[in-house]
C-alpha cells in the first residue's frame, strides 16, 4: 500500500512543476507594471469526471486515480462519479451542469444518449473534455479536445499481432451493447486479422460471460484466438478455454493485476494498454490551463494514449505501475 501511495505522490509533485512552467501569464508581472493584463477567472473551479464505468471495475478504477492524483496537484476539486446505464450517466451530466461545476470530463460509450447533456453543458458555457469512447462526434458535440486511444486502430494491432502468433480465426468478445468503441475495436481486428467472428456477453453476468465463451470454442475448435475487450472478461476466457481443452490464445484490450499475472504465466499472449491512467490525468491539466490561459489542446484532433501492446517482454516493468494503480 505504502508503494502505491509513494508512486502516486511522484506522479503529483511532477504535475505540480508543469503547472508552475504553465502559469506564467497570470503569474508575473510585465517589467514596469505595463503591458496587457490578462483576464482571469474567478470562482470556485471544480471539475466533474462522468464515466460510463460500472463499479469497482479495475480499468476505470486507475482512471479516477489519475483524475484525483491531476486535482491534488493542480488544487482543483474533483467528484468522480460513474454509471455504465447511459440513460442514468445522462442524469449524472445533467446534474454536474445544475451545480454550474468550472469544467466536465466524459467518456460517451453510447454518444447519442449523452448528446443532449453534453450540448446542454457547452450551452451553458461548460468546458468539456470527452475521453475514452466517442471520438468521432467529440468535437461536433462541442468538447474541447477528446483524449482516449483510436479503437479502431488499437484493433487493427491487436489483430495483426495476433496473425504473427500464428492465429488463423479470431472471435472477438464484445461486453457491452450499444458501445460504440468496442464495435471499432472489433472492425479493426477484423482488418488487422483478415476477419473475426463476433459473440456477444454481458460482463454483469460473469458466468453467463465465462458459459457462452466456452460454448463458442467448443461448438467451433477451428477458434484459435480469442481478443477480449475488458481485462475481467480475459480472465472469464482464459477459463472457459482451459474447461473445453481448447488451444486458442487469448488477448485483451486493458491491464489488472490479473492480466498482469496471467501474461507472465503465459495464459495471456498480450494486452492492449491504452494508458487510462493518462485518460483520468490529462483533462484535468487541459481543463484549468483552458480556464487559466485559454489553451487548447490537440488543434482539433484527439490526443492519444494508446495503444501500447504489453507482452512477455515488458510486463515485467509494467506490473509495477500496474500494482501502484497508475496503469
Amino acid at each position: 500500500m505504502t508503494s502505491n501511495r509513494s508512486g502516486r505522490l511522484g506522479l503529483v509533485a511532477a504535475a505540480a512543476l508543469l503547472l508552475a512552467a504553465c502559469t506564467g501569464p497570470a503569474a508575473e508581472e510585465p517589467p514596469g507594471g505595463s503591458g496587457p493584463e490578462v483576464p482571469a477567472e474567478t470562482g470556485p473551479f471544480r471539475i466533474a469526471v462522468i464515466s460510463h464505468g460500472t463499479a469497482g471495475d479495475a480499468f476505470w478504477n486507475v482512471v479516477k486515480n489519475g483524475a484525483e492524483d491531476a486535482g491534488r496537484a493542480l488544487g482543483v476539486p474533483v467528484e468522480y462519479n460513474s454509471d455504465g446505464d447511459p440513460g442514468n450517466q445522462a442524469k449524472l451530466i445533467d446534474n454536474a451542469v445544475a451545480q454550474r461545476v468550472g469544467g466536465l470530463v466524459v467518456s460517451m460509450q453510447n454518444p447519442e444518449a449523452v448528446r443532449p447533456s453534453i450540448e446542454s453543458a457547452v450551452r451553458a458555457g461548460i468546458p468539456v473534455v470527452t475521453i475514452n469512447s466517442g471520438e468521432e462526434q467529440s468535437a461536433a458535440y462541442g468538447a474541447l479536445t477528446h483524449i482516449g486511444q483510436s479503437e479502431g486502430v488499437a484493433g487493427e494491432q491487436a489483430g495483426r499481432k495476433f496473425k504473427e502468433a500464428g492465429g488463423t480465426k479470431l472471435l472477438c468478445v464484445i461486453h457491452e451493447a450499444g458501445n460504440i468503441g468496442q464495435n471499432q475495436r472489433c472492425d479493426g481486428a477484423a482488418r488487422g486479422f483478415g476477419s473475426a467472428e463476433r459473440l456477444q456477453v454481458d460482463i454483469s453476468n460473469p458466468t453467463d460471460v465465462q458459459a457462452r465463451i466456452r460454448g463458442a470454442v467448443q461448438t467451433d475448435p477451428s477458434i484459435d484466438a480469442v481478443l477480449t475487450l475488458n481485462s475481467q472478461v480475459a480472465a472469464n476466457a482464459v477459463n472457459a478455454i482451459e474447461q473445453v481443452g481448447s488451444k486458442a490464445k487469448v488477448a485483451t484490450f486493458d491491464l489488472n493485476a490479473d492480466v498482469v499475472a496471467a501474461i507472465k504465466s503465459g495464459d495471456v499472449l498480450f494486452a492492449v494498454d491504452q494508458q487510462q491512467y493518462e485518460q483520468g490525468y490529462l483533462p484535468v491539466v487541459f481543463l484549468k490551463l483552458y480556464r487559466d490561459n485559454r489553451n487548447v489542446v490537440g488543434g482539433g484532433r484527439p490526443v492519444l494514449t494508446g495503444p501500447d501492446l504489453v507482452d512477455k517482454s515488458t510486463v515485467d516493468q509494467i506490473g509495477a505501475y500496474v500494482e501502484r494503480g497508475t496503469r
